[in-house]
């Protein structure tokens, strides 16, 4: 299981989505309306999608009066549902870039995500031209404070984990899409608190660059990851 280099790459996407708080809020409360709209109603009971977006939210810290102002907001004829969208991009010096979307207006995204090649370069690719050279995979984070690596590593192997890595200060377990909640729960019954568990895209993959280059396409991710409806961001720009 071992880890592979791609994690700085990440990680350094990571810091800086995590900086922006409210734009966590924010996709966790349009996960809430579409669970609502199209999941089954406003009774998590009855819910499973909701009762996953409810979970993630309080993993989030996310205040109750937003969670219990969402749920009334879905519950609103009027209120839009939320669609989710992945964008493929051929950035600077042959990067691939991929912009996972949540957004209850197509035109308008579609108008953003053109503005943001025009106004800083690349282009918009068609599907699977650039999402080929990527794994979408469960990535859970444990801080070496946490944890003893012996015992962790042997806890994510039992229950299913795919890779361990141990990366400055963090632990790093990489899953099947499909089996990171498992995997997580099984670590935090043994009593390993995660910093956070997600789904990323890891290129297989990367592409140096030069530094102008770089700077190009750091100028790019950066636009896509301040509009309004995109949630990640991922490249595969060494």
């Amino acid at each position: 299981m071992a880890g592979h280099s791609k994690w700085a790459n990440i990680k350094h996407r990571k810091g800086k989505a995590d900086a922006k708080k409210g734009k966590v809020f924010s996709r966790i409360a349009k996960e809430i309306i579409s669970a609502v709209k199209v999941g089954g109603g406003p009774d998590p009971k009855n819910n499973p999608r909701l009762r996953v977006a409810l979970q993630k939210a309080r993993e989030a810290n996310v205040p109750n009066d937003i969670i219990d102002r969402n749920i009334k907001k879905a519950s609103n004829a009027d209120q839009a549902n939320y669609e989710e969208l992945t964008y493929e991009l051929y950035g600077h010096g042959g990067v691939g870039i991929i912009v996972d979307v949540m957004t209850d207006n197509k035109n308008r995204i579609s108008s953003d995500m053109r503005i943001a090649t025009n106004k800083r370069g690349g282009n918009i690719a068609n599907p699977g031209a650039v999402a080929f050279n990527f794994d979408r995979k469960g990535v859970i984070q444990i801080s070496k404070k946490h944890a003893v690596e012996d015992e962790l590593f042997l806890a994510a192997t039992e229950a299913g984990a795919q890779e361990f890595e141990s990366a400055e200060d963090m632990y790093i377990i990489t899953t099947d899409p499909t089996d990171l909640y498992t995997v997580k729960e099984a670590i935090q019954k043994l009593g390993f608190e995660c910093d956070e568990a997600s789904l990323e895209m890891i290129p297989k993959i990367m592409v140096e660059c030069d530094e102008e280059t770089e700077k190009s396409n750091q100028a790019l991710i950066d636009w896509l990851e301040n509009l309004d409806d995109v949630d990640a961001v991922y490249h595969n720009m060494a």
